[in-house]
């Protein structure tokens, strides 16, 4: 009988996690690109504060992947965003048969069998009140309930092909209920799972929760994501998502938090690590580049080797289809 503990076949099941693990320095399999797929079917729609970045419906991914697979690009992230206005308090369309996650699993495992899929897993942009989780009456998170939708929505996902889920939401215990799920379910050998363990309440998030449609209607989310300032907490997290069954670990936002990749990469020295470079972080690069203040490719490949170098193997990036470009030169 398999323990959550004695799994590591999940860990590099793909042969793009398989480079995850053992790369010396950062290559085309060590970029994922994050893509919001909305529930239009025909969807291209701009995000004003992420420029370049757009909505797609599942009809239109393959106008904005196929040239991308073509120059080397092995991992994506889907973010759903549905826009019909049926969200509710538990995050029903998170899972849906017929939204846009689940539509854009199939339809990629299908037409690109090479392509690792990989799945935020958060409620978010589901839930009629914008928070990561279920709620009590009195608006705090009701935690229990939160982590088992949570599984629910991460075994869906598995369920529908997707290689890797990766939960951001921040709840206690989720890392544990998913792995357990995943291996009651005969998943866990296969699919790999990736924690955002120490995710920080941070203002570098602004441009992705108008491109999600993600901001919550009340309060923030300092109850569960860290303060900026606490290492210890995301130490604490860090061994906590490890000792739980995360296949590998994310510090998420990226430059303002390379210590804290550091601490990830030392406390987790046999286990890949992500680092996300945020929309905010895209953002200031990219206008930057545009008024001249500085060169945007010398900046953005400099923000990759100080990711490098504080311990990451996997960057999560907008400017994976630049980065493609470059990277070939």
């Amino acid at each position: 009988m398999s323990t959550i503990s004695s799994i590591l076949h999940s860990g590099y099941h793909h042969p793009v996690q398989r480079t995850w693990q053992c790369q010396p320095s950062l290559t085309k399999t060590g970029l994922i690109y994050p893509i919001f797929v909305s529930d239009i079917d025909h969807a291209k729609e701009a995000i004003s504060s992420l420029p370049g970045q757009y909505r797609w419906g599942v009809r239109r991914l393959q106008e904005l992947l196929d040239p991308l697979v073509a120059k080397g690009l092995a991992s994506v992230m889907i973010f759903g965003v549905p826009t019909n206005g049926n969200k509710d308090a538990v995050g029903t369309l998170a899972d849906h048969p017929e939204g846009p996650v689940i539509q854009a699993i199939q339809f990629l495992r299908q037409k690109y069998p090479d392509l690792h899929v990989s799945c935020d897993v958060c409620l978010c942009a589901y839930t009629v009140h914008g928070h990561c989780g279920i709620l009590h009456d009195d608006g705090t998170l009701n935690n229990h309930q939160s982590t088992a939708r949570l599984t629910e929505v991460a075994l869906n996902y598995a369920r529908a092909g997707a290689h890797m889920v990766a939960p951001s939401d921040m709840m206690d215990g989720r890392i544990g209920a998913i792995k357990q799920g995943l291996l009651d379910e005969g998943f866990a050998h296969r699919v790999f799972l990736m924690s955002y363990s120490a995710k920080f309440a941070s203002a570098f998030y602004g441009p992705f929760r108008e491109a999600a449609q993600s901001s919550p209607t009340f309060g923030d989310r300092k109850c569960y994501q860290l303060p900026p300032g606490a290492r210890g907490l995301a130490r604490r997290a860090i061994l906590r998502d490890m000792q739980e069954g995360a296949d590998a670990i994310m510090v998420k936002p990226g430059m303002p938090y390379l210590d804290i990749v550091r601490d990830a990469k030392e406390l987790c020295p046999d286990r890949p690590i992500a680092i996300y470079q945020v929309s905010g972080e895209f953002a200031m690069l990219y206008h930057a580049g545009e008024q001249g203040v500085m060169d945007l490719k010398t900046s953005v490949l400099e923000s990759l080797a100080c990711f490098q170098r504080a311990g990451a193997t996997v960057v999560i990036t907008y400017f994976t289809p630049e980065l493609l470009d470059w990277m070939e030169h």
